[in-house]
């Protein structure tokens, strides 16, 4: 094929050839003509000057180690300020390059030809000129390693101009190129010619037995263990030949490292040991060599965790096996008292949790934290993630594992922890552990201990409080049914309900006797909070009316017909509100028309009322709200249905309701009463006349 070029006029023609042309033909024209130009200068200027005679030793480009990938930050690209600019070429007009490259960035590539290049460029991405690596100098004993050349090695090594303890910018001596590229016949002859070099290191502390084993040269293992390599010098990551040799899941390095009395219970970087490593990989032959080898099965890290520890946590149910068969303590607990059976609910290891139990494991032994292994499956059967985000497999282990704990794990000590699994499981909406532990006869009315309560700003308590907020309706519902007191927390759940506007969950609580009546605890008020909450949802306000809640207190104003002192207003009614509970907490009751007077409820101010009025008798409104049904002349009706005297009809369906009492309010359906009576009560016959 035709070789390929860009030509620019000039008395010295720069051309690109077929190889560069199809390294460049990412490039733009503007790139491509920028660059001819800048190998003109270059060509230009160095065919007038005298060709340099060649150097010795030859320059080569050295092998390419493979190294772990950094990011690194660009570097930035300056011509010395002492190396003196080239002459300019007759055909080209000057140029300034070293302005031009200044803040540039500095980038390493290999053309498809092996041919290793420099590009700078500008941080904008736009290419200021492209070079050739400068070659490197190399030692022609180090040439003869790479080559793999053991003649030539063995020549160079005799002769007194060679030194063998001449270390490269890494710290690396010839020995190391050769364990490091394998060339075993070549390590034979450098370490013939001078034997006591064997142990000495890079400057990462790397050896060359090190070295080897990174690479997997079992061969050169032998080679330096045969000569006396000590096989316990680690390198600067704490780390031995042999946990290296571990890492690397190398049966045959392992096996010399052994054979060569290599150290099976040093400890390396966080004093995790070989073993450690091993069960980490799930190797099961290696875990035999070194238990024979006389490895410790009980053997802790830094943080207190066994080998048995880390099977449970991956996994491993074979290597588990094995380490028990060996006397490994199957209760150990790590530095946070966790145990092999709480890691492995933790990670929902269905298969570990089973063995486990089968081998008596103790389900009992709590963590620091205080929690059981029942209630870290209960919390979280898959390392804490969400049920939304598990496939139905992890679901299903999850489950099982919680079947299988119910019968293993003592009631006195989940008592003891504070904590029900009940708790756990409804905060993270695990609605199947629920069903289960319900089943099981857990306590659905367990509470929190104190110290676990203050943890939570509300101070709540049972699992039903957990379900409403969360506005789990199937949590909720499977807790009222199995019993569930909906009254026994702080901070009362229907508040949260109505709070919230979920209407279903309301309705649910108040069927099953919440207090419709409940206050709220920070909140000093006259009248109910389940009406506070409930004013922005007439819906809601009804249904609390219907159940008795109590509608004559927010009439009891005790400004009466006087003047009201004035309410300041900030333009933010939540702060409005806490600066006027934070008041009145030190002397009287926030009173029901200072609340309905806030800008974001006044507006409703007249439905409200209306809705109340339908559950009192003879009130008499205050002047506050008086005034608010005088602002607006569609709610006349209201202010005319609020003066006295109310009809019979109204009087005595008020105080029959009254005397059932609020708690039979709430079933009389099932009351020993007529069907038309029962109507009439709960205000489902709506006549004018009754009016």
């Amino acid at each position: 094929m035709a070789s390929t070029s860009v030509s620019m006029p000039s008395s010295s023609e720069a051309t690109l050839g077929f190889d560069d042309y199809s390294l460049y033909s990412n490039l733009s024209d503007e790139e491509l003509l920028q660059l001819a130009i800048e190998r003109s200068l270059t060509e230009g200027c160095t065919s007038a000057s005298a060709p340099e005679p060649p150097r010795a030793p030859q320059a080569v480009a050295p092998p390419v180690r493979p190294q772990p990938f950094i990011r690194e930050r660009p570097a930035t690209f300056r011509i010395p300020e002492n190396e003196p600019e080239p002459p300019p070429c007759p055909s080209n007009p000057p140029r300034d390059i070293k302005q031009e490259i200044e803040g540039s960035w500095i980038s390493h590539y290999t053309t498809g030809y092996g041919k290793r290049m420099v590009a700078y460029r500008r941080f904008d991405g736009t290419l200021i000129r492209t070079e050739p690596e400068p070659d490197v100098l190399v030692d022609p004993l180090v040439k003869a390693i790479w080559d793999g050349d053991a003649s030539l090695v063995r020549t160079l090594v005799r002769s007194p101009d060679v030194n063998l303890l001449q270390a490269s910018v890494h710290g690396w001596i010839p020995m190391h190129e050769a364990a490091y590229y394998g060339q075993t016949e070549c390590l034979r002859a450098i370490l013939g010619a001078q034997p006591g070099m064997l142990n000495l290191r890079t400057l990462k502390d790397e050896t060359a037995l090190m070295l080897a084993v990174d690479r997997n040269y079992p061969r050169c293992m032998e080679c330096l263990l045969e000569r006396g390599a000590d096989p316990d010098i680690p390198n600067k990551e704490r780390e031995t030949p042999l946990f290296k040799a571990c890492e690397k899941e190398n049966e045959e390095m392992v096996a010399i490292l052994l054979n060569n009395n290599a150290s099976v219970n040093k400890l390396c970087i966080q004093s995790w040991t070989a073993l450690h490593e091993t069960v980490t990989h799930n190797n099961l032959e290696i875990a035999e060599m070194l238990l024979k080898a006389g490895a410790k099965v009980n053997i802790v890290n830094q943080y207190g965790i066994t080998p048995l520890f880390v099977a449970a946590q991956a996994g491993h149910v074979d290597i588990l096996r094995l380490l028990l068969k060996h006397g490994a303590d199957i209760n150990s607990q790590a530095g946070d008292g966790a145990t092999a059976l709480y890691e492995a609910c933790k990670n929902g290891h269905e298969k570990i949790v089973e063995f486990l139990l089968s081998q008596k494991a103790d389900a009992n032994k709590p963590g620091k934290t205080g929690l059981l292994p029942i209630h870290i499956a209960a919390e979280r059967g898959y390392d804490g993630v969400n049920l939304l985000y598990q496939d139905s497999s992890e679901c299903t282990d999850s489950v099982n594992i919680i079947e299988m704990l119910i019968p293993a794990t003592s009631r006195q000590r989940v008592r003891r922890s504070g904590i029900s699994p009940l708790h756990l499981a409804v905060e993270r909406d695990r609605d199947e552990v629920l069903e289960i532990l319900i089943n099981a006869g857990f306590d659905v009315n367990a509470q929190l201990s104190e110290d676990r309560s203050r943890l939570y700003e509300d101070r709540r308590s049972t699992a039903l409080y957990f379900a409403v907020f969360n506005n789990n309706v199937e949590a909720a519902t499977m807790l009222l049914e199995a019993g569930a007191d909906p009254n026994l927390d702080v901070f009362s759940p229907v508040l949260v309900a109505i709070r919230m506007g979920a209407i279903e969950i309301f309705t649910k609580l108040v069927d099953y006797g919440a207090n419709v009546n409940a206050y709220i605890p920070f909140c000093p008020t006259n009248f109910p909070g389940t009406v506070l909450f409930a004013m922005k949802y007439l819906p809601m306000l009804k249904y609390l009316m219907d159940h008795g809640c109590d509608a004559e207190s927010c009439f009891n104003c005790s400004y009466g017909n006087n003047v009201h002192p004035p309410i300041k207003v900030s333009g933010d009614s939540r702060r409005d509100l806490r600066r006027r509970w934070m008041e009145e907490a030190q002397g009287n009751r926030i009173e029901f028309c200072d609340i309905i007077s806030t800008p974001d409820i006044c507006r409703w101010a007249g439905p409200i009322i209306d809705v109340l009025l339908d559950y009192v008798g003879n009130v008499k409104l205050c002047a506050r709200l008086t005034e608010h049904l005088d602002s607006y002349s569609g709610w006349a009706n209201i202010k005319e249905k609020s003066e006295p005297p109310r009809t019979l009809m109204h009087l005595c369906r008020v105080r029959v309701r009254h005397q059932i009492g609020r708690k039979r309010l709430q079933t009389i359906n099932k009351l020993p009463i007529p069907p038309r009576l029962i109507e009439f009560l709960k205000y489902e016959q709506r006549n004018e006349e009754m009016y």
